[in-house]
């Protein structure tokens, strides 16, 4: 037998699953990974404990699955993607704690950009918007605020990485410094066009270009894991950033087609192909791969409050025991009888961006009760979606013919019922869940010539339920037109 191994490095954990080459799970090991936040704001990772924990997720999946190293054929990678880490050449050694993506301590230097008036070049150049969420601030504040690190920046004995190259790096005993460009083009420093490093982007924020890993290719051969590390080597080749990651386990080749990932927050991914897509609704352009010497690009929107919302329900209002929950609940009730939530807690992201914005319960009336309220919080997530998607068509011009999903709320039957219904699209829920893990591995697999063409790798793709929208016109317009009227209420600007 012939397997894949993929290392999962998330936000909570580190993963390790074995695939055999039909894409069908044979081992999973995880190990959480500790979250600081010492100030309001700040979210920190100790990047030892990062791969300490996912060097010892790959011996215990090994284990499980009661196979030697040497049978697995190649290892694909996927990361958290814009978490940043800064590391001595010469000891392998953390300078820093990880600064997390969800991080927003660049904020004041961002602010400083923006009325620079540097948003269209920026964009232009890579694609993002000016935010903390991305790579470039949270180094900036590194290299002014970590004592003697811009020092030893410029005299070449720093190296800059997001979770990829961390990995690699030490997969490699120190033998490879890079960083693979669907995770580079989330840093705000790499030219989407030429997938290098900006060099005028590089001038203007003063980071010393020789502390940046060289980009490579998506199914680039990167090197074979250390000798002595796992028993036996492993050529690493296939790397993908997350999201990038499960729009490829999702077979989602061609122009056109999408994917949603349910977790506490939504990732909308829409493959633009060839052509570098810039949005004027408010969304992100990233390149999607980079394989076969050929880059796709995509259209990305990200939903705050997905997952979050049911646990609110748990945590902050009771009204279920666990998450599972909610879903008998809702389906209590025919209908929300007019209740609609906004889950503007932390503001509303993609394409709306209205950080104070703020949360609307509204609607109620005294026949409302808390299936109503727990049936309007599912229909939020739907309705943002919803929101998400008409931007990715109207900047495209091109109509959305299927939604494929996966994360955990995709297993909520009524809200994916739900999501078809508003989309108006068929939504298709895979058999295997392991998206994200899968899209590195199936990479990685095409590199070694266990696959012979993407197509090869879609034959993977197996339909578990199909969601077929039921909703007349009639009803998918009210709904929509009391989200927008709720949605108005909820703006800062209202």
């Amino acid at each position: 037998m012939r397997y894949l191994l993929a290392l999962d490095q998330g936000t909570t954990s580190s993963r390790a699953i074995i695939f055999n080459t039909q894409g069908h799970v044979i081992a999973t090991a995880q190990r959480e990974i500790h979250i600081q936040t010492p100030q309001s704001g700040w979210v920190e990772q100790d990047a030892q404990e990062i791969w300490n924990t996912q060097i010892a997720v790959i011996q215990h999946a090994l284990a499980s699955a009661r196979i030697l190293a040497k049978d697995i054929q190649a290892l694909g990678l996927t990361n958290q993607r814009e978490t940043t880490v800064v590391w001595d050449k010469r000891t392998g050694q953390p300078l820093a704690p990880a600064i997390v993506w969800q991080d927003r301590r660049a904020s004041m230097w961002c602010n400083q950009l923006l009325q620079q008036d540097l948003q269209g070049k920026i964009q232009h150049k890579t694609g993002l918007r000016i935010d903390p969420y991305f790579s470039a601030g949270k180094l900036v504040w590194l290299l002014e605020h970590i004592d003697g690190l811009r020092t030893l920046a410029e005299q070449g004995h720093v190296a800059f990485g997001t979770i990829d190259s961390w990995l690699i790096w030490n997969l490699t005993q120190g033998a490879e410094h890079v960083i693979e460009a669907s995770n580079a083009s989330r840093t705000m420093l790499m030219n989407l066009t030429t997938q290098q490093w900006d060099e005028e982007l590089l001038d203007l924020f003063h980071i010393p270009r020789q502390m940046l890993p060289q980009i490579i290719a998506s199914d680039h051969y990167v090197a074979h894991t250390a000798t002595g590390l796992l028993g036996a080597e492993i050529p690493i080749c296939g790397v993908l950033g997350d999201q990038q990651s499960a729009l490829f386990g999702q077979s989602c080749f061609e122009i056109g087609t999408a994917k949603n990932t349910y977790g506490t927050g939504c990732f909308m991914l829409f493959n633009t192909g060839q052509e570098i897509q810039y949005s004027q609704n408010q969304l992100l352009t990233t390149l999607a791969w980079n394989c076969d010497s050929q880059s796709r690009y995509a259209l990305e929107g990200s939903v705050f409050m997905a997952g979050a919302i049911v646990q609110w329900l748990r945590d902050g209002l009771g009204m279920i025991k666990n998450s599972a929950e909610v879903e008998k609940l809702a389906c209590q009730a025919d209908s929300t009888d007019g209740v609609v939530l906004v889950p503007a807690f932390t503001g509303l992201g993609a394409p709306h961006w209205d950080s104070d914005a703020r949360a609307l319960l509204c609607g109620m009336s005294r026949g409302t009760n808390k299936t109503h309220i727990a049936r309007a919080a599912l229909e939020s997530i739907a309705f943002q979606v919803s929101d998400v998607l008409n931007a990715m068509q109207s900047d495209i011009g091109q109509a959305l013919k299927e939604l494929r999903v996966d994360g955990g709320a995709s297993q909520n039957d009524m809200l994916m019922q739900f999501q078809a219904d508003i989309l108006n699209v068929p939504v298709l829920r895979p058999k295997l869940l392991e998206a994200t893990a899968w899209g590195s591995a199936a990479m990685a697999g095409l590199k070694m010539g266990i696959f012979t063409s993407t197509q090869d790798i879609a034959k993977t793709w197996q339909l578990e339920r199909a969601f077929e929208p039921q909703m007349s016109e009639d009803q998918r317009q009210y709904h929509l037109a009391q989200w927008n009227n709720a949605l108005q209420r909820a703006k800062s600007s209202a």
